[in-house]
């Protein structure tokens, strides 16, 4: 495709809009195909060299994480941890102690998990590209090529990509990478949710862009969800400006979150980490919505003592004295495996053990964090709450409610389960609030992989059937006179943080980049258009009418 004026249409991700000419990542390494005959006398030598490119590409992403804030980061430790994952170090060992190079001992292996990954489906499949990435990357160290992934632009550019990898992503500079564009991926998908947090504009989902040449001039608009290919100039150029503006305009809201008529809405921020609430605090968030815990336990050898938890929570709980946190306790489980609690091998992790279904198997655990999380509470100026994530059963929510009172907390319950939605009622009659976890809710809902491009259609937060269950929650919050959250990637759009806010949530948190977007989009309308909006989206047959639904009544 080159100088033929076309619009290519996917899934939106980030507003705003990106023009200048397409970059792609470059050329993977290849691996060598040589066969099983390296001689036995030079193995255990090959292992070291093999051993060793792992360490260095596990430490450079180490490196990077710890230079990282918010949920690139968490991308950038986690991928780092694959590369020291012992299971595939240890496939790729013993391939080559029968007889492989390094090189193709890690393709090898890595197409064996590939292929186990792939086919459990769920989260586990989210981790092939990650795995895909970590192995370029080694066997780049072990040919002595560059690392792998996307060049520095030379000028302000739009990156095209089939897939991204979360290395790759959170490293992008957003005064060069104007926009993005993959052919795979779901507006949960690690790329949408990084390149959410840098602000860059975002199309996901989008079909033929391997059609496009590098080096032409594209518009992305990540607001509309289209990529237009060698769009007139002084098109292009005003839609740039008008997205500046508008970001502009955003950028000077400063809260507090209502409507323009004064109806209350809290916008809140997502952290994982003092560093990163730290950095929220700086915008205008209120507080906190979502505090992800999993940092504190991750990569770790033992369990941390309740003594180190609460020095890592005390540090989020002090960038906000005064203000709403909500600690979210260990969301784990056999896609985020700890070496300290012996997993099992599961067959689809994603309806697992996972969340506080690990409480149950290692009910300590729970407790001690609960401890810590009381313990730093008491020792600070903020209003700590709890919650628990993946509950299902009202049995669960009341007996993590009495567990959180004992220790003086606040209890919530996430609502990320269809179940949990259908009985929001009878969860309200045991803890004090409930928060939508609009990613989760919506594959499980769906019966969607959020990273299958197939099916990224229906991993779309503005699914009909995902918003019913949003209106259905809210509305039994409000019978209760209890709070309803929502802490998903949904908060994050400014055109369904409006709807939402029509179905009664009273509170929305996201990334701490997004706070003004939403903030300013609701101080622009009054709570009535904002209810109308939400009821026309619950007749609508799609997401995309859905959209335009609430778009004609909310920017009409």
């Amino acid at each position: 495709m080159n100088g033929t004026a076309s619009v290519l249409v996917g899934t939106p991700v980030v507003p705003g809009a990106g023009y200048g000419p397409v970059i792609r990542p470059g050329a993977r390494p290849v691996a060598s195909t040589r066969g099983a005959d390296l001689p036995e006398a030079d193995r255990e030598a090959e292992k070291a060299r093999f051993r060793a490119a792992a360490e260095a590409v596990s430490d450079r992403l180490s490196g990077r994480a710890a230079a990282a804030q918010g949920a690139g980061a968490e991308v950038l430790r986690a991928t780092a941890a694959l590369a020291a994952d012992r299971g595939w170090l240890g496939a790729a060992t013993g391939l080559i102690g029968a007889g492989s190079g390094a090189e193709s001992a890690a393709a090898s292996a890595t197409d064996q998990f590939v292929a186990v990954f792939t086919k459990m489906g769920g989260l586990m499949a989210e981790r092939v590209t990650d795995l895909l990435d970590i192995c370029d990357r080694v066997v780049a160290e072990l040919l002595g090529l560059p690392e792998p992934g996307i060049p520095t632009p030379t000028a302000p550019s739009v990156l095209l990509a089939h897939d991204l990898a979360p290395a790759d992503t959170a490293g992008l500079d957003p005064d060069l990478v104007l926009g993005i564009a993959t052919t795979l991926g779901g507006p949960t998908s690690h790329t949408a949710i990084i390149a959410r947090q840098l602000g860059i504009p975002c199309v996901v989902g989008v079909a033929g862009l391997d059609e496009i040449d590098t080096g032409t001039r594209v518009l992305v608009d990540g607001a509309a969800g289209r990529v237009e290919v060698e769009p007139a100039v002084e098109q292009a150029e005003a839609a740039v400006a008008g997205a500046a503006e508008l970001r502009r305009r955003t950028e000077s809201w400063a809260g507090p979150g209502r409507t323009r008529d004064g109806h209350r809405v809290a916008v809140l921020a997502n952290v994982q980490d003092g560093a990163g609430a730290r950095a929220a605090a700086t915008t205008a968030a209120e507080g906190v919505g979502l505090f992800r815990t999993e940092l504190a336990f991750l990569d770790r050898d033992v369990e941390p003592s309740v003594d180190e938890q609460a020095r890592i929570y005390r540090e989020v709980f002090d960038a906000f004295p005064g203000r709403k946190v909500v600690v979210r306790t260990l969301d784990a489980g056999s896609d985020k495996p700890l070496r300290f609690a012996g997993f099992a091998d599961e067959p689809n992790p994603a309806l697992g053990v996972r969340g506080y279904r690990l409480a149950a198997e290692h009910p300590g655990m729970l407790e001690r964090q609960l401890d810590a999380i009381a313990r730093a509470a008491r020792e600070s100026e903020a209003s700590v709450r709890v919650m628990a994530p993946m509950i299902a059963t009202v049995a669960e929510a009341a007996q993590f409610a009495a567990a959180a009172r004992a220790r003086g907390l606040v209890p919530g319950v996430m609502v990320e389960v269809p179940a949990a939605a259908l009985l929001a009622d009878r969860l309200l009659e045991h803890v004090d609030f409930l928060s939508l976890g609009t990613n989760d809710l919506t594959q499980y809902t769906m019966a969607a992989d959020r990273l299958s491009a197939p099916l990224a259609a229906l991993s779309d937060p503005w699914q009909p059937a995902v918003l019913a269950l949003v209106a259905r929650t809210a509305t039994d919050g409000q019978r209760a006179g209890k709070a309803v959250g929502v802490c998903g990637e949904a908060a994050a759009d400014p055109l369904l943080a409006c709807v939402l806010t029509g179905f009664g949530v009273t509170s929305l948190s996201m990334a701490a980049t997004a706070v003004a977007a939403t903030g300013s989009a609701l101080a622009d309308v009054d709570l009535d258009r904002c209810r109308r909006a939400a009821e026309a989206t619950l007749d609508a047959p799609d997401p995309q009418s859905a959209r335009r639904r609430a778009a004609d009544i909310l920017q009409g």
